[in-house]
């Protein structure tokens, strides 16, 4: 781990500062809308242009990065992020929001296909594993941090919008002066979706349904604390523990499913998540089991976009890699822009608990599914599949990609392991 933390500690780095700043404008824009009088309806438009944004980035950027490379792109995409960032306390109108938020999560969007390709390039066959652990600790950091930033300062001033485009900017400097050779860079073409959902339904339907668990957490958690009438620290702390939930389990969970049926642990954290959304739903007046709820919501459903990556490359061919995580992206993607939308519907006419009844019943549906493809395919043998890779739900398919290479290089090495016995 010295290794890998000594060769690519400034694009940590740079990754840390980009979260913190990502984190604190997605949580802030929840309590600033309700500050201005946003409704529910409006707010949830906002969130989810984060994420259609983030949708067509997945689609356009890795061509913009072909045609003219990666520092322009990198460097571009920054400053449109910093830009927009400062434009929500100058104009606060719904429609000039959404834009923004577009165009933020485009720039992001961007801005990780980019710096991921570097990572992937840096990193080795012996320590990718490595190196997507060390990768998904500093985008968990970073969020985290975020939520501990809004009580520094009054959320309907401009304290709170100026320093994420500050961390931002910032970013580049250990990225930008830190990397030397540009990796290459192909773009590739998804397959369909449905020979993706022939080969593997569940990666399919579950990166869908996830794709709205993962925006009503990033997207709508501040909106749901704002409604709830909960204050700023308990907001932040709220929307944390979503995220320490997750580094407390992935790698539990991350062991289990390397030993045993994917599809069995895929069922028990389902089973787990919508468990806590039960307590959510059920407990809305209690600030001590709120925060359970999220613990283990984030702890269950966070684990599970890796969970999935690794379910589906048990079935899909290393030359279909590329393409089929380009598809599971997009699929992830739309799920996520509906996510907050249905959320804010819900929210509006059956109350802000709705919240936790949304996540349940998404958490429930995804363990139901999974229920029903144990019975049509019997489970590959765990010395044919990969190893678990950390990713979170903020990756690209590049680090998507990266996962299944690690995946399958831990088969090839098992393989020649045993050969050699």
């Amino acid at each position: 781990m010295g290794q890998v933390i000594s060769s690519t500690w400034a694009l940590m780095l740079g990754m840390l500062l980009l979260m913190v700043g990502n984190g604190v404008q997605g949580s802030l824009l929840g309590i600033r809308g309700e500050i201005e009088g946003f409704s529910t309806v409006e707010m949830s438009f906002v969130m989810s242009a984060y994420f259609l944004g983030f949708l067509g980035g997945s689609r356009l950027a890795p061509e913009m990065i072909r045609r003219v490379g990666h520092v322009r792109v990198f460097a571009a995409l920054g400053s449109f992020i910093s830009a927009a960032l400062i434009v929500f306390p100058w104009l606060t109108d719904p429609w000039v929001w959404m834009f923004c938020r577009a165009v933020i999560g485009f720039g992001f969007c961007g801005v990780y296909v980019t710096a991921e390709s570097w990572l992937n390039n840096a990193a080795t066959n012996e320590n990718r594993g490595k190196t997507l652990s060390l990768y998904m600790y500093a985008q968990v950091t970073g969020i985290i941090a975020a939520q501990g930033l809004l009580v520094t300062a009054d959320p309907s001033g401009f304290v709170l919008f100026v320093i994420p485009s500050i961390l931002v900017s910032l970013s580049f400097a250990p990225i930008l002066l830190s990397i030397s050779p540009t990796p290459a860079f192909e773009s590739t073409h998804s397959m369909k979706l449905t020979e993706i959902f022939h080969v593997s339904p569940l990666g399919v339907v579950g990166m869908f349904i996830l794709g709205g668990i993962f925006s009503a957490q990033f997207g709508m958690s501040a909106v749901f604390g704002s409604q709830a009438a909960l204050t700023i620290p308990e907001i932040s702390l709220f929307i944390a523990m979503f995220y320490i939930g997750s580094v407390v389990t992935q790698y539990p969970i991350g062991w289990f499913s390397d030993r045993m049926d994917r599809r069995v642990v895929i069922f028990t954290v389902s089973a787990f998540a919508t468990a806590g959304a039960a307590v959510g739903l059920l407990f809305p007046g209690s600030y001590t089991l709120l925060l359970v709820a999220a613990f283990v919501v984030g702890g269950a459903t966070n684990p599970l976009y890796s969970l999935l990556i690794a379910h589906a490359n048990d079935f899909i061919s290393r030359e279909d890699m590329a393409s089929a995580s380009a598809g599971l992206l997009f699929v992830n993607g739309c799920g996520a822009v509906l996510g907050p939308i249905a959320i804010g519907w819900l929210m509006t006419n059956l109350g802000t608990s709705a919240y936790f009844l949304f996540l349940g019943v998404l958490t429930g549906i995804m363990g139901l599914y999974t229920m029903y493809r144990m019975t049509k395919r019997a489970a590959p043998s765990v010395d044919e599949t990969g190893s678990f890779a950390p990713v979170l739900p903020t990756s690209t398919s590049v680090a998507m990609e990266a996962a299944q290479e690690y995946a399958q290089y831990s088969i090839d090495e098992e393989s020649e392991s045993q050969s050699a016995s």
